[in-house]
């Protein structure tokens, strides 16, 4: 149990750190090139999915990946969200809101899914 639960917190934090490093990344990248603003919002969520997947290739293990998945992407949805409306001074929960966490929660299930897998086949 402790095991799982180190597992999750693991992955949510590496996921979080990984989302931060993208959004700076993009950050500096918009800024140089003066990309239109309408590309940052779909830019932030393909950043999300890809630090939840990294999260959950680097540390989850074991069994019940969907299980550990579904947990560590809606905690990496929930703490990347209060993140950056903190630095951004705004906070508005809305439908948006809603399909974060989903899309969070699925490619969360499906990367522990495939980690678990991955690490016994190794």
């Amino acid at each position: 149990m402790r095991k799982n639960i180190f597992q999750v917190v693991k992955a949510s934090s590496a996921s979080v750190i990984v989302s931060l490093i993208f959004v700076l990344v993009f950050t500096l990248i918009i800024q140089l090139f003066s990309l239109p603003l309408g590309a940052v919002k779909p830019v932030n969520q393909v950043f999300k999915i890809l630090s939840i997947v990294v999260g959950g290739l680097i540390f989850i293990r074991g069994d019940k990946g969907w299980l550990k998945g579904i947990i560590y992407g809606l905690i990496a949805v929930i703490v990347t969200y209060l993140l950056y409306g903190a630095i951004a001074h705004s906070l508005s929960i809305s439908w948006k809101f809603a399909i974060e966490i989903l899309l969070g929660v699925v490619s969360g299930a499906i990367t522990g899914i495939i980690a678990v897998n991955i690490k016994k086949n190794a």
